[in-house]
């Protein structure tokens, strides 16, 4: 009779260790996913800043043609665009994309002025794709920082908080908009 005793404790001893394993395996991998999920929403980041990123020569040559007093603005624009092509991490492109952005306002600004520019076929095209590009940009970021919303909150609750603490998952960053950067490019006319 005792030895069933035991054998009935073993199994129930294997059996929470079984279910404990499980679950920390279950929280890992979530912690894993929500993760990657960060990391990809910031990759859809990336990827519409790099369209935009290439649209800007197009347009600053465009408006050059009407506007070749504005020198200015077209070097803001130059160095703005310099700075995202040199940024390295997410902190310093996201700050350099503010930088592109102010400049880009600027550029439009300059446009406003010039007529012929405004009724330029070419122009509207550049205008149409970066407005597009900018709601993507837009939608994107929301992704993102949902995503590092859901991540940060599962590093940070019970129990999921243990695992995170013992495999060295840290928090990641939102993006965020500089405060004299809060309004979109304008692109109408």
């Amino acid at each position: 009779m005792a030895f069933d005793f035991v054998s009935l404790i073993s199994i129930v001893i294997l059996v929470i260790i079984v279910i404990v394993v499980l679950v920390l395996i279950a929280i890992f991998n979530g912690l894993i996913v929500k993760r990657n999920r960060v990391n990809n929403s910031w990759s859809q980041i990336d990827v519409q800043l790099k369209k935009r990123f290439d649209l800007v020569p197009n347009l600053v040559e465009t408006v050059k043609g009407y506007a070749k007093h504005e020198r200015e603005v077209f070097e803001k624009v130059t160095q703005a665009r310099s700075q995202v092509a040199n940024a390295q991490g997410m902190k310093d492109k996201a700050a350099a994309e503010n930088f592109l952005t102010g400049a880009l306002k600027t550029l439009f600004a300059v446009a406003e002025a010039y007529p012929q520019l405004k009724a330029n076929e070419n122009f509207k095209l550049l205008q149409e794709q970066l407005d597009g590009i900018e709601s993507k940009i837009a939608y994107a970021r929301q992704f993102y920082n949902d995503s590092v919303l859901d991540y940060n909150n599962s590093i940070q609750t019970f129990p999921s908080n243990i695992v995170a603490g013992m495999f060295q998952f840290t928090q990641k960053e939102f993006f965020e908009v500089e405060a004299g950067s809060r309004e979109p490019v304008k692109v109408s006319f």
